[in-house]
């Protein structure tokens, strides 16, 4: 029987299996089984707790397995042999667990259910296979017990019923946009009727400006639409099933660009053919095609193409020498020449094994068209769009905002008082004029404005800081709309459910800086509002608790205020303490949010990395195969793995930039010399060769085999000679003339130092500092300078 795969929009795919069990009954729709089998870790931990051990224990042996490598586990018996601590423990006092653990191991755990798959049949499924009610949703659905492909074997019908996220992306954007066009009282978008045949998307198209947009962004597609200019939709479908490993080793791709731009002549080997193969330049690209050609060449009937189609993909000689003499005997029939007719037929051969099926590159064209259109035309929904949909994916977030950013569409921090559960559009405050902060409105409504592209910007959405759930989104945006804006961290500790918005929460929030704007009304920093969360939620806890003994304020005793008015304002109790160095400000970024928003540790770097670095991760794979690349950025999720002779350690990480990550390969053989560099969380340059894409062949993975890394603090002390430092004389004073001397004799180095007191807008005087004052060129010191004195007031030259 054949399965039907089936996509739809990630968020709406439970509201479709709803559908379907109501459609056809509850007894007739099941979910497919799925077995989950004793994973070495797994199996460690479960015989452990079985033989009576302390979790302890068991994560004491279960921690030395080496983590599974793209979903597979090695074999214990493998991770004895390889990992030393490991046999310590098998030849100690662990053996009999290991020893069980290794006899249970690959054996099933428990049942689950396929994530997409879904069978329907004319009759209650249990007269087809024996079926199960999944643990947890014992009153919801039923599951066979016969797994994918036996389900079919049986007669019955499997359906995917897949989540594709870019339908959520398309429809989280179209919602946005609608949301604003209806509060100008305009037309929503119908995304069904977009003009096809717009040139301005297809010149964005074909200049590969395509991140975001379906099916385009590898740096392979790229190169494609750059030599095949797409100018029509048919292009576009096209595109989508030539880029594939067969037809590009075929020639077909270089075939279709060349006759496409005129430089090859069409040639059509029969007349016949040139209704079929038109569209596509003469170059056979679709399965259907090669069931148009056998059935106007050779007569044959459409179910016999395709038994045709499916004997030339499985390329079987003996099979495939049959159907020739059948089609050549049908081709004489309709008297086609018999040279023309073996040919065509070795064409349709040779193209038919990397044929794509048309209807289903035609579907993916048309979403690929959509996204391209809503990034052309509605670059700020779209993109809010895209971010809300890959939250939880930190390399997708920062190549989205590098990108948006390009494109000058500002990215702004989360707010409690402006932002919602995800990525949202809003009115840009550096562009237009804002509300005014610090005044609640009675009923916290917002007046609706109709916003142009060039005055909106994207709001960083709650639900994307880590540690902040729903249910905490939800609590803070309830009492947002109940009361308006918040006006201190005391009062937003006062209107929320502390329970729900605990303490953590709100230091991440203060981390993300959603707290920005109330500090920014209050003049003060963010180190500041963090260390007034412990007051602030003891004076909310403080007022909970006179609330529910029944007390009463003086205020309310004389008369003072009503029953529908806000409590009064209390103030935040700023405690003293250090302020954040730049580099701790971005480090609580990073860990609040998985990545920066306010800026990058690379900006300080910026001289050196025009002087030294020769890519980016955005731009690396330009330079083609195997060339060496320089790039700056820092490292993210390194991981050290053991080779599989065990004759030592491989690692790998990610290093980012401002323009996104990057995947490298670090061999054993750099790893020992290298590693205390790639893990000090310093920004570095790092020198590499671009290695052959790996992993899946549809969708292949890039990355970079790692050749030489040096922090880049290292480099600029080596090359810097002078270190200027410019005050404002207005604001300078003593305390801080003595603060700036400690620091100077604090690190002394061979840098030689020069003062600059600015008189803004007057006058300025410099001075030579003398060999006493000669410093260190370093981070930490540039650093210490801006806390006492603000950003940027000392350079390295």
């Amino acid at each position: 029987m054949p399965d039907f795969d089936v996509d739809f929009c990630m968020n709406r795919r439970d509201e479709v299996i709803r559908y379907v069990t109501q459609k056809y009954g509850k007894s007739n729709v099941g979910q497919i089984v799925t077995m989950h089998q004793l994973k070495a870790r797994s199996c460690v931990r479960d015989v452990a707790r079985a033989l009576g051990m302390s979790p302890a224990d068991g994560n004491k042996v279960a921690t030395l397995v080496p983590e599974p490598i793209q979903g597979k586990s090695p074999p214990l018996a493998k991770a004895i042999e390889d990992e030393p601590r490991l046999k310590e423990l098998y030849d100690g006092p662990y053996r009999e667990l290991l020893d069980i653990a290794m006899t249970l191991e690959g054996l099933n755990r428990h049942a689950g259910t396929h994530a997409a798959g879904v069978v329907i049949g004319e009759k209650p499924l249990w007269e087809y296979v024996p079926c199960f009610r999944p643990a947890g949703q014992e009153s919801e659905t039923i599951a066979t017990q016969f797994n994918m492909n036996d389900v079919e074997k049986v007669g019955l019908v499997k359906f995917d019923f897949l989540g594709l996220k870019t339908l959520t992306v398309i429809k989280t954007a179209v919602d946005l946009i609608d949301a604003e066009r209806e509060r100008a009282g305009g037309e929503k978008l119908d995304i069904a009727l977009i003009p096809l045949d717009d040139a301005a998307v297809y010149a964005m198209i074909s200049r590969a400006d395509v991140t975001g947009v379906f099916q385009l962004e590898s740096s392979g597609f790229r190169d494609l639409l750059k030599k095949l200019k797409p100018d029509c939709f048919e292009d576009i479908v096209a595109a989508g099933a030539l880029y594939r490993p067969g037809p590009i080793e075929g020639g077909m791709v270089d075939d279709f660009v060349e006759c496409k731009h005129g430089r090859k002549q069409v040639e059509y080997a029969h007349p016949g053919l040139e209704p079929i193969l038109r569209d596509t330049y003469g170059v056979i690209v679709y399965q259907e095609q090669v069931m148009q050609i056998s059935s106007v060449l050779a007569g044959y009937s459409l179910g016999q193409a395709d038994l045709l189609r499916r004997a030339m993909g499985k390329k079987k000689p003996e099979v495939m020498a049959k159907e020739k003499v059948g089609f050549l005997l049908g081709a004489q029939a309709r008297l086609v020449d018999a040279r023309i007719a073996e040919g065509v037929f070795d064409l349709m051969a040779k193209f038919a094994g990397y044929g794509f099926n048309r209807s289903h590159s035609a579907a993916y064209g048309l979403i690929t068209y959509q996204t391209a259109y809503l990034k052309h035309h509605f670059p700020v929904e779209f993109f809010a769009g895209l971010l809300t949909c890959h939250k939880d994916k930190t390399e997708e977030i920062v190549k989205c905002i590098a990108e948006a950013r390009a494109q000058g569409i500002r990215v702004l921090r989360p707010d409690v008082n402006e932002s919602d559960a995800d990525f949202t559009v809003i009115l840009d405050e550096e562009v237009a004029d804002e509300p005014k902060r610090g005044r609640r409105k009675a009923t916290g409504e917002v007046k609706a404005v109709a916003l142009a592209p060039a005055n909106k910007a994207i709001r960083f959405g709650l639900a994307a800081v880590k540690g902040v759930g729903e249910g905490a989104v939800e609590v803070i945006r309830a009492a947002r709309a109940a009361g308006g804006p918040f006006l201190s961290l005391t009062d937003f500790c006062q209107r929320v459910d502390t329970r729900k918005v605990n303490r953590k929460v709100m230091e991440a929030l203060v981390k993300a800086g959603a707290f920005d704007g109330i500090a920014a009304a209050r003049k003060v920093s963010r180190a500041k509002m963090f260390l007034a969360i412990g007051p602030a939620v003891d004076s909310a806890a403080a007022s909970q608790r006179e609330r529910d003994s029944g007390q009463t304020s003086l205020l309310s005793l004389l008369g003072g205020g009503s029953a529908g008015a806000p409590p009064p304002l209390v103030e935040d109790v700023y405690l003293e303490g250090e302020e954040w160095t730049p580099k701790q400000l971005l480090a609580f970024e990073k860990e609040s949010l998985g990545f920066y928003i306010s800026g990058h540790p690379l900006d300080r770097f910026s001289r050196e990395l025009r002087r030294f670095a020769n890519a980016t991760t955005a731009n690396y794979s330009e330079r083609g195969g195997r060339a060496e690349v320089i790039l700056g950025g820092v490292v993210s999720d390194y991981q050290e793995r053991p080779i599989k002779n065990g004759t030592g350690k491989y690692a790998f990480f990610k290093l980012e930039d401002q323009q996104g990550q990057i995947e490298f390969h670090v061999a054993s053989a750099k790893l020992e010399m290298f590693r205390d560099v790639l893990t000090k969380g310093d920004p570095l340059l790092v020198t590499g060769t671009v290695d052959v894409p790996y992993g899946d062949s549809e969708n292949p993975r890039e990355r970079l085999r790692f050749v030489d890394a040096k922090l880049l603090t290292s480099i600029r002390a080596e090359r810097s000679t002078m270190m200027d430092v410019r005050l404002n004389a207005d604001l300078l004073n003593g305390d801080q003339l003595v603060a700036l001397e400690r620091l100077l004799r604090q690190f002394p180095g061979g840098c030689r130092t020069r003062l600059r007191l600015e008189i803004p807008q007057r006058s300025e005087a410099v001075f030579d500092l003398g060999d006493e004052f000669n410093v260190a060129a370093s981070d930490e010191l540039l650093a210490k300078l801006e806390q006492v004195f603000g950003d940027r007031v000392a350079v390295l030259r």
